[in-house]
């Protein structure tokens, strides 16, 4: 399905991202594997990428640092002569109670989730548009969509970047690229993995499939949205969430 094309998965060293590029590389994809410091789990990733008989790129970059986002991507098009594939997945988290929240606490978050993807968009525009198409998916989440408790700066990232993928989808489309977000709802990752379960079974009442997500039910939806199959598909916001947010 993606035999011979080139991803660039951000944060792909853990969780989701891990998920993501997994999936991409079983579907025939290079894969460009970025992480910020997770290198022992990357490094263990590109590994099992390989015997997949994919190629890989594994490069640590801060996409919080747009000029080490230009070098990455550099980077992946002298290696593989082309990017088909950009999946911004990396994100943070700082929550509490916005009483509680300090400045530095709502900028952190901000800066990766929200500027980080701005940055990776900047830099991979113009290569998409010279190459007159290109996939662009963007990691947003239902808290973006609802809101959560505790939640006020990571909420306001992921709204952020859902307003960014319906913009930019409405400048790019006529140059063959399609831009969308993904959000995911309650994933089984080790964020999750912190929650007590008594907090857990209150989550499951409120899904209609009474089960968290996995973290493949996400890849697999990215997998589609990189795919051909998706041609006619842009500036849409698809929610992985077990049907809670309707």
């Amino acid at each position: 399905m993606l035999k011979g094309k080139c991803s660039v998965v951000t944060g792909a060293s853990r969780g989701i991202g891990r998920a993501i590029a997994k999936r991409l590389a079983k579907a025939g994809s290079n894969i460009v594997l970025n992480y910020r410091s997770s290198e022992k789990e990357a490094s263990e990733l590109k590994s099992e990428l390989e015997d997949m008989n994919v190629e890989v790129l594994v490069y640590k970059c801060d996409i919080q640092n747009i000029n080490e986002v230009s070098e990455m991507l550099k980077a992946a098009k002298e290696k593989f002569g082309k990017i088909d594939i950009m999946v911004n997945n990396a994100g943070i988290t700082k929550d509490t109670l916005l009483l509680r929240m300090k400045q530095e606490d709502f900028d952190s978050v901000i800066d990766v989730n929200l500027k980080g993807v701005f940055n990776c968009l900047k830099e991979i525009t113009p290569i998409m548009v010279r190459q007159k198409g290109g996939k662009i998916i963007n990691l947003s989440s239902v808290i973006g969509l609802i809101g959560n408790a505790g939640q006020v700066n990571y909420a306001a990232s992921k709204a952020g970047v859902i307003g960014m993928t319906k913009s930019l989808a409405k400048e790019v489309g006529s140059r063959g690229i399609t831009v969308n977000a993904v959000a995911p709802g309650f994933i089984q990752t080790d964020m999750t993995n912190d929650l007590n379960d008594k907090y857990k079974d209150e989550i499951k009442k409120n899904i209609p499939l009474r089960r968290l997500g996995e973290a493949e039910d996400v890849a697999n939806l990215v997998a589609f949205l990189a795919s051909e199959e998706s041609s006619y598909i842009t500036g849409q916001v698809i929610n992985v969430d077990g049907g809670m947010v309707m």
